[in-house]
């Protein structure tokens, strides 16, 4: 499996607007990609990132090619319309150390 690790702050006043596209549009269409979301946090107190999120995919040639996609540009540029300091890493598996 390999984890798309998303964060980000969402805009002032823009809450009510950005939680109906999370629910009616960002998670259906990153499911219909291919990417599997897995963990959302969403920050109350503290420092940090408001929101992180995660997804998988079963490889890394999957990522890379849903990464690449005009959909995925599409859904990243209305993303930004309600967000701000949107970041995102790729996390693979460790190998195992054989014995």
């Amino acid at each position: 499996m390999i984890k798309l690790v998303m964060s980000w702050n969402i805009k002032p006043d823009e809450e009510p607007a950005y939680f109906e596209f999370v629910v009616q549009e960002f998670a259906p269409r990153i499911m219909k990609l291919g990417i599997r979301p897995t963990e959302a946090w969403y920050t109350v107190y503290g420092e940090g990132p408001q929101i992180i999120t995660v997804g998988e995919t079963e490889d890394r040639e999957t990522l890379d090619g849903i990464l690449r996609s005009d959909d995925w540009a599409q859904l990243m540029d209305k993303l930004n319309r309600f967000v701000t300091d949107y970041k995102q890493r790729i996390v693979t598996p460790r190998k195992k150390d054989s014995q």
